[in-house]
């Protein structure tokens, strides 16, 4: 099992327009499903902390549903960590859902570039869909290098954002900026999935990604899986291998005694 730290927007009106908004539910129920099923533990974070906004949920969506009604989940989300207080270090992943609050309030935040860029270096996995790459804007590696810089991403697109009549309200078009930072936005037709992996930076382009980009990070999270249990198991022969060796030398030892 490993610990996945879903991170939510904490911006409630898009802009100055009135209308509300808030984290994406689809965005955050069907990674949480497939964290779930896969037996990792899964907690939530929000840039400002407390019970973050969000979206409509779909009733007839029945992930969504059993997203709003477990009883573990509402607890986490009904007070929310706040993202600079956070310790990096208790989290193999980290996912950021979508919304088109995020726009506004994961670029800056501080909190979240340092999280991000700890738990990366340390060889976590990072997931974000849709808006949630804005949380990928400005983030410095130990290297020195910004996290997207030369990687593939996929990430709500220029189309789309005229599509869903946002355009000419966002601050900024989030595939452009990620280009601007050095990395190569890849991208399918308007509202189609697109799940993009390069290395362990896992994203998705809309709502319709969600699913797959939490999927693809479980995949990254199970190599590690393996890979720990290989060394477990290394260890082990070689703990039993020395024991083996020291008692022989007893043996030897006890024998040349004898004579």
């Amino acid at each position: 099992m490993k610990k996945i730290l879903m991170v939510l927007t904490s911006v409630s009106e898009i802009g100055d327009t009135g209308e509300k908004t808030g984290y994406n539910v689809a965005e955050a129920a069907h990674p949480w499903k497939v964290f779930k099923d896969s037996g990792h533990f899964v907690d939530f974070a929000s840039i400002q902390g407390g019970q973050p906004p969000r979206d409509e949920v779909d009733s007839k969506d029945p992930i969504q549903v059993a997203f709003t009604e477990d009883e573990t989940t509402r607890a986490g989300l009904y007070n929310t960590a706040r993202v600079d207080v956070v310790d990096p270090d208790q989290y193999d992943a980290v996912y950021l859902v979508g919304g088109h609050g995020t726009m506004w309030d994961f670029p800056d935040s501080e909190g979240l570039q340092k999280l991000l860029s700890s738990v990366y270096n340390a060889g976590g996995v990072v997931g974000a869909v849709c808006h949630g790459p804005a949380g990928l804007v400005n983030v410095e590696l130990a290297n020195g290098l910004r996290l997207v810089e030369g990687r593939k991403v996929a990430a709500f697109t220029n189309d789309e954002e005229v599509a869903a009549g946002k355009d000419k309200v966002i601050p900024f078009f989030l595939a452009d900026r990620l280009e601007e930072q050095g990395a190569t936005h890849v991208s399918a037709d308007v509202f189609e999935e697109k799940v993009v992996v390069d290395d362990r930076l896992v994203t998705g382009q809309n709502p319709a990604s969600a699913a797959g980009v939490a999927k693809e990070m479980e995949k990254l999270l199970a190599e590690v899986i393996h890979q720990e249990k290989a060394e477990e198991q290394h260890d082990a022969e070689a703990l039993r291998a020395g024991k083996d060796a020291e008692k022989n030398a007893k043996k030897k030892a006890a024998a040349e005694a004898e004579h």
